[in-house]
C-alpha cells in the first residue's frame, strides 16, 4: 500500500497530508519501514518477476 492512497480513520483525510497526529505518526512510520517501503506496487511486482526469472534461469542452467 502506498502512502498516497491511505485514508486516515481518525480524520478521514489522506494520510499523506498529515492533518492530525495519527496521520503524522503513521506517515513517519511508513517512511521508515524497511528498504522496500518506498516502492510502489508496480515496482514490487517487477522486482518479483525479475527474481522469478533469475531463479528459473539458474534452475535451467543446473539441469
Amino acid at each position: 500500500m502506498t502512502l498516497d492512497r491511505l485514508v486516515c480513520a481518525n480524520c478521514a483525510a489522506p494520510v499523506s497530508e498529515g492533518r492530525c497526529p495519527v496521520c503524522r505518526a503513521n506517515r513517519e512510520r511508513m517512511q521508515q519501514d524497511g528498504p522496500f517501503a518506498g516502492l510502489n506496487p508496480a515496482a514490487l511486482i517487477a522486482l518479483l518477476v525479475v527474481l522469478i526469472a533469475a531463479v528459473a534461469l539458474l534452475a535451467h542452467q543446473s539441469a
